[in-house]
């Protein structure tokens, strides 16, 4: 990736996210030129048409089975379908952790494979949140291998909402085992410069950030030194 700033997923998901923070997100987006911004669904057709209006090359991504993934499939689906009907491009969908925790993979990757189906047909990206912070290491693999296996396009550490967050170890191990068959995302807890390139060096092709101005803004400083 050429552009450093189109590793940056600039993301708002906050329960108390008013539309003037949406529309301060999109802003900033846009004049920093990330791959996308991150929004909740409610605010997925206002994001399309602020950005569309704007020509900018942002896109836009949504999140469905936010934050816990145990909702019903359908419930899932449908959520998903809303966003890609309001514009959009790319859907952060959280696995089902129990189902995953139970050894029970034909049911993760029927979910994964149902909703993937339904973001490719629509020309959108999934990224699959399988929540490391819950899982032991066997169970990142088997996660990152039923992604695979369902079609997913992304494996993303986390919703930042659990636990713990993104870490050096688990994007590793994440990307030893998808290879360049899928690509990498890294979100929670990346606040500084130095975390985003150790997310970068171990793996990561997309990092998701609310600190995305801050981190940036650092990058410049550094390289006009």
């Amino acid at each position: 990736m050429d552009k450093f700033s189109k590793y940056f997923d600039h993301t708002l998901l906050k329960p108390e996210a008013a539309p003037q923070d949406i529309l301060k997100l999109l802003s900033e987006a846009i004049t920093l030129d990330v791959a996308a911004v991150c929004v909740n669904g409610c605010y997925v057709s206002s994001a399309r048409r602020f950005i569309d209006a704007a020509g900018a090359d942002v896109k836009v991504a949504a999140v469905a089975g936010f934050p816990l993934g145990a909702m019903a499939t359908n419930a899932k689906a449908y959520e998903a379908r809303l966003a890609l009907e309001d514009g959009a491009d790319e859907i952060d969908l959280v696995m089902n952790i129990g189902q995953a925790k139970a050894e029970n993979w034909a049911y993760v990757e029927d979910e994964v494979y149902a909703i993937a189906e339904m973001c490719h047909e629509n020309g959108a990206l999934l990224k699959l949140i399988i929540e490391t912070c819950l899982l032991t290491d066997d169970e990142i693999v088997r996660a990152c291998e039923a992604a695979r296996a369902a079609g997913a396009d992304f494996v993303k550490t986390s919703t930042g909402f659990s636990s713990g967050g993104a870490t050096v170890q688990a994007v590793g191990l994440m990307k030893k085992t998808v290879g360049d068959d899928l690509k990498v995302k890294a979100s929670g807890g990346i606040r500084t410069l130095d975390d985003a390139l150790q997310m970068i060096n171990a793996g990561a092709d997309r990092l998701g950030c609310s600190a995305t101005a801050i981190i940036l803004a650092e990058y410049n400083e550094r390289n006009q030194k």
